[in-house]
Protein backbone atom coordinates (compact mmCIF):
# COMPACT_ATOMS: atom_id res chain seq x y z
CA UNK A 1 0.00 0.00 0.00
CA UNK A 2 1.41 3.66 -0.91
CA UNK A 3 0.90 5.97 1.91
CA UNK A 4 0.59 9.16 1.68
CA UNK A 5 0.83 12.18 4.68
CA UNK A 6 -1.98 15.01 3.73
CA UNK A 7 -1.20 18.24 5.71
CA UNK A 8 -4.52 21.03 5.00
CA UNK A 9 -6.14 22.63 7.51
CA UNK A 10 -9.27 23.30 5.05
CA UNK A 11 -11.68 20.83 5.79
CA UNK A 12 -13.36 20.47 2.35
CA UNK A 13 -10.44 20.19 0.59
CA UNK A 14 -8.93 17.62 3.14
CA UNK A 15 -12.11 15.50 2.89
CA UNK A 16 -12.18 15.62 -1.04
CA UNK A 17 -8.03 14.84 -0.73
CA UNK A 18 -9.00 11.68 1.14
CA UNK A 19 -11.52 10.45 -0.62
CA UNK A 20 -9.81 10.81 -3.89
CA UNK A 21 -6.48 9.37 -2.64
CA UNK A 22 -8.44 6.16 -1.33
CA UNK A 23 -10.16 5.96 -4.41
CA UNK A 24 -6.41 5.59 -6.34
CA UNK A 25 -4.93 3.14 -4.02
CA UNK A 26 -3.20 5.12 -1.31
CA UNK A 27 -3.64 4.59 2.55
CA UNK A 28 -3.71 8.40 3.56
CA UNK A 29 -3.26 9.59 6.99
CA UNK A 30 -4.41 12.99 7.20
CA UNK A 31 -3.99 15.98 9.31
CA UNK A 32 -5.07 19.45 9.97
CA UNK A 33 -2.45 21.55 10.84
CA UNK A 34 1.89 20.99 10.69
CA UNK A 35 2.01 20.19 14.30
CA UNK A 36 -0.24 16.97 13.92
CA UNK A 37 1.38 16.65 10.88
CA UNK A 38 4.76 16.13 12.24
CA UNK A 39 4.01 13.96 15.14
CA UNK A 40 1.66 11.79 12.73
CA UNK A 41 5.20 11.51 10.24
CA UNK A 42 6.90 10.53 13.66
CA UNK A 43 4.48 8.05 15.15
CA UNK A 44 4.69 5.75 11.99
CA UNK A 45 8.19 5.98 12.08
CA UNK A 46 9.05 7.78 8.75
CA UNK A 47 7.15 5.12 6.50
CA UNK A 48 5.46 7.38 4.34
CA UNK A 49 5.66 7.89 0.60
CA UNK A 50 4.41 11.31 -0.07
CA UNK A 51 3.51 14.44 2.13
CA UNK A 52 0.68 16.43 -0.04
CA UNK A 53 1.43 19.79 2.32
CA UNK A 54 -0.73 23.07 2.28
CA UNK A 55 2.04 25.96 2.27
CA UNK A 56 -1.00 28.29 4.29
CA UNK A 57 -1.61 26.64 7.86
CA UNK A 58 -1.36 27.77 11.81
CA UNK A 59 1.29 27.07 13.49
CA UNK A 60 3.48 25.23 11.44
CA UNK A 61 3.31 25.95 8.00
CA UNK A 62 3.74 24.23 5.08
CA UNK A 63 7.10 25.46 4.54
CA UNK A 64 8.75 24.82 7.86
CA UNK A 65 6.90 21.43 8.32
CA UNK A 66 8.57 20.68 4.53
CA UNK A 67 11.91 21.89 6.18
CA UNK A 68 11.33 19.61 8.88
CA UNK A 69 10.53 16.97 6.53
CA UNK A 70 13.27 17.05 4.81
CA UNK A 71 15.66 17.01 7.00
CA UNK A 72 13.98 13.69 8.47
CA UNK A 73 14.02 12.10 5.31
CA UNK A 74 15.39 12.89 1.47
CA UNK A 75 13.48 10.07 -0.23
CA UNK A 76 9.82 11.17 0.66
CA UNK A 77 8.37 12.64 -2.09
CA UNK A 78 6.96 16.14 -1.02
CA UNK A 79 4.10 18.29 -2.87
CA UNK A 80 3.22 21.86 -1.88
CA UNK A 81 -0.58 22.92 -2.16
CA UNK A 82 0.19 26.97 -3.16
CA UNK A 83 -2.66 29.22 -3.06
CA UNK A 84 -3.07 30.86 -7.29
CA UNK A 85 -0.65 33.27 -7.99
CA UNK A 86 1.78 32.90 -5.38
CA UNK A 87 4.71 32.11 -7.31
CA UNK A 88 7.37 33.14 -4.43
CA UNK A 89 5.47 30.21 -2.47
CA UNK A 90 6.15 28.00 -5.07
CA UNK A 91 9.96 28.97 -5.45
CA UNK A 92 10.49 29.09 -1.62
CA UNK A 93 8.85 25.07 -1.27
CA UNK A 94 11.41 24.04 -4.47
CA UNK A 95 14.70 25.69 -2.50
CA UNK A 96 13.07 24.23 0.43
CA UNK A 97 13.19 20.27 -0.66
CA UNK A 98 9.41 19.96 -2.06
CA UNK A 99 9.60 17.90 -5.31
CA UNK A 100 6.77 19.81 -6.64
CA UNK A 101 3.72 21.47 -6.34
CA UNK A 102 0.20 22.26 -7.62
CA UNK A 103 -1.88 25.44 -7.23
CA UNK A 104 -5.55 25.73 -5.91
CA UNK A 105 -7.55 25.22 -7.67
CA UNK A 106 -6.66 21.67 -9.39
CA UNK A 107 -8.52 19.55 -11.12
CA UNK A 108 -8.31 15.82 -8.85
CA UNK A 109 -6.74 14.02 -12.63
CA UNK A 110 -4.33 16.77 -12.50
CA UNK A 111 -3.32 15.94 -8.71
CA UNK A 112 -3.44 12.71 -9.33
CA UNK A 113 -0.97 12.66 -12.08
CA UNK A 114 1.48 14.82 -9.84
CA UNK A 115 1.15 12.43 -7.18
CA UNK A 116 1.61 9.15 -9.54
CA UNK A 117 4.84 11.46 -10.87
CA UNK A 118 6.76 12.05 -7.51
CA UNK A 119 5.81 8.30 -6.62
CA UNK A 120 7.57 6.71 -9.69
CA UNK A 121 10.24 8.80 -9.23
CA UNK A 122 10.47 7.67 -4.63
CA UNK A 123 10.73 4.16 -6.25
CA UNK A 124 12.89 4.93 -9.22
CA UNK A 125 15.39 6.32 -6.85
CA UNK A 126 14.97 3.91 -3.92
CA UNK A 127 15.67 0.88 -6.83
CA UNK A 128 18.37 2.33 -8.39
CA UNK A 129 21.00 0.57 -6.53
CA UNK A 130 19.52 -2.63 -7.30
CA UNK A 131 18.79 -2.22 -11.20
CA UNK A 132 22.39 -1.02 -11.57
CA UNK A 133 23.75 -4.28 -12.70
CA UNK A 134 26.22 -4.72 -8.96
CA UNK A 135 27.79 -1.01 -9.47
CA UNK A 136 27.00 0.84 -6.39
CA UNK A 137 28.95 4.12 -7.66
CA UNK A 138 28.69 6.29 -10.87
CA UNK A 139 31.99 8.15 -11.33
CA UNK A 140 32.26 11.33 -12.87
CA UNK A 141 35.76 13.07 -12.32
CA UNK A 142 36.26 13.57 -8.64
CA UNK A 143 32.56 12.93 -8.02
CA UNK A 144 31.02 9.59 -7.23
CA UNK A 145 27.40 9.03 -6.91
CA UNK A 146 26.47 6.56 -4.05
CA UNK A 147 23.27 4.62 -5.46
CA UNK A 148 22.96 2.94 -2.05
CA UNK A 149 23.00 5.80 -0.25
CA UNK A 150 22.07 8.14 -2.79
CA UNK A 151 24.73 10.80 -1.68
CA UNK A 152 27.24 12.43 -3.73
CA UNK A 153 30.74 12.01 -2.44
CA UNK A 154 33.15 14.66 -2.95
CA UNK A 155 36.51 15.92 -1.71
CA UNK A 156 35.89 13.12 1.11
CA UNK A 157 32.39 14.69 1.71
CA UNK A 158 29.18 13.25 1.43
CA UNK A 159 26.44 15.50 -0.25
CA UNK A 160 23.12 14.77 1.16
CA UNK A 161 20.29 14.89 -2.12
CA UNK A 162 17.16 14.86 -1.97
CA UNK A 163 15.37 12.12 -4.49
CA UNK A 164 14.38 14.58 -7.39
CA UNK A 165 18.59 16.06 -6.95
CA UNK A 166 19.46 12.29 -7.09
CA UNK A 167 17.66 12.01 -10.11
CA UNK A 168 18.91 15.10 -12.02
CA UNK A 169 23.03 13.76 -11.09
CA UNK A 170 22.26 10.67 -12.19
CA UNK A 171 20.92 11.87 -15.86
CA UNK A 172 24.17 14.26 -16.08
CA UNK A 173 26.16 10.92 -14.78
CA UNK A 174 24.55 8.53 -17.14
CA UNK A 175 25.67 10.95 -20.04
CA UNK A 176 29.17 12.04 -18.85
CA UNK A 177 30.12 15.51 -20.22
CA UNK A 178 27.12 16.11 -22.04
CA UNK A 179 24.58 18.66 -22.61
CA UNK A 180 21.60 18.02 -21.84
CA UNK A 181 18.73 20.06 -22.31
CA UNK A 182 15.64 21.39 -19.96
CA UNK A 183 13.21 19.04 -21.61
CA UNK A 184 15.49 16.50 -21.20
CA UNK A 185 16.12 16.80 -17.93
CA UNK A 186 12.06 17.13 -17.69
CA UNK A 187 11.29 14.11 -18.94
CA UNK A 188 14.34 11.71 -17.29
CA UNK A 189 13.57 13.02 -13.36
CA UNK A 190 9.75 14.17 -13.98
CA UNK A 191 8.49 11.76 -16.62
CA UNK A 192 7.09 12.34 -19.75
CA UNK A 193 3.28 12.79 -18.77
CA UNK A 194 4.65 16.02 -16.70
CA UNK A 195 2.00 18.76 -16.31
CA UNK A 196 4.06 21.51 -14.16
CA UNK A 197 5.84 24.76 -14.78
CA UNK A 198 9.96 23.71 -15.94
CA UNK A 199 10.79 26.25 -13.73
CA UNK A 200 11.18 23.15 -11.37
CA UNK A 201 14.26 22.33 -13.75
CA UNK A 202 15.79 25.71 -12.81
CA UNK A 203 15.53 25.46 -9.04
CA UNK A 204 16.36 22.32 -8.72
CA UNK A 205 20.06 23.08 -10.51
CA UNK A 206 19.93 26.08 -8.53
CA UNK A 207 19.72 23.96 -5.37
CA UNK A 208 22.36 21.47 -6.65
CA UNK A 209 24.98 24.41 -7.05
CA UNK A 210 24.32 25.55 -3.45
CA UNK A 211 25.51 22.29 -2.10
CA UNK A 212 28.44 21.67 -4.21
CA UNK A 213 30.15 24.78 -5.99
CA UNK A 214 32.57 26.90 -4.46
CA UNK A 215 30.40 29.96 -5.55
CA UNK A 216 27.68 29.10 -6.62
CA UNK A 217 27.03 32.59 -8.52
CA UNK A 218 29.72 31.41 -10.65
CA UNK A 219 29.28 27.46 -11.23
CA UNK A 220 32.41 25.17 -11.56
CA UNK A 221 30.67 21.98 -12.15
CA UNK A 222 27.11 22.41 -12.86
CA UNK A 223 27.41 24.82 -15.87
CA UNK A 224 25.01 26.42 -17.91
CA UNK A 225 25.41 26.18 -22.04
CA UNK A 226 23.14 29.23 -23.20
CA UNK A 227 20.27 28.37 -25.72
CA UNK A 228 20.95 23.99 -25.11
CA UNK A 229 20.79 23.44 -21.14
CA UNK A 230 23.03 21.75 -18.53
CA UNK A 231 26.23 20.22 -18.16
CA UNK A 232 27.94 18.89 -15.32
CA UNK A 233 32.02 19.74 -15.90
Amino acid sequence: MKRILVAEDEQNIRQMLVLNLNRAGYEVVEADNGTVALEKYDKHKGNFDIALLDIKMPGIDGIELCKMLREKSDTLGIIMLTAKGTESDKIVGLNTGADDYITKPFSVTELLARIDSVYRRVKLSKGSATSSGGTEKLIHGKFALNLRTRNLEFDDKDVELTQTEFRIVQAFFEAPDNTISRNDLLTKVWGENFYGDDKVVDVNIRRLRMKIEPDPSKPQFIVTVWGLGYRFN
